[in-house]
């Protein structure tokens, strides 16, 4: 099948925090670098993206396929010294789940406080 410009892909990055320092000078170093304005580049959209206590963020985006240079580029210049990145091609898999067992996947509820 022929690529075409509106194929997109899912890429899961690891930000993992530099735990030498405390986060206000990470944040400080981030924002020096320009990763607020840079990351994610132009294009591409926010799936998810959390806090993992003791491992640092994880964000989810959806890319155009021939976006990913930017991608790259965007987290070399910006995110580099503060965090440890880490970057994989993912799919959603919950639709295939949900085939596989007959339909019935619940998906958790948050919990109220």
């Amino acid at each position: 099948m022929a690529e075409t410009s509106d194929e997109r892909i899912l890429l899961s990055v690891i930000f993992r925090h530099d735990q030498s320092r405390p986060v206000g000078r990470l944040q400080e170093q981030l924002a020096e670098q320009g990763f607020f304005e840079r990351f994610p580049p132009k294009g591409c959209e926010v799936v998810s993206w959390y806090v993992m206590m003791g491992l640092g963020q994880v964000a989810t985006l959806s890319v155009p396929a021939g976006s990913l240079r930017e991608v790259n580029r965007a987290i070399e210049g910006t995110a580099w010294g503060a965090f440890r990145t880490e970057i994989y091609a993912s799919y959603d898999f919950r639709p295939v789940a949900r085939d596989q067992r007959g339909g019935n996947l619940s998906l958790a509820k948050p919990i109220e406080i």
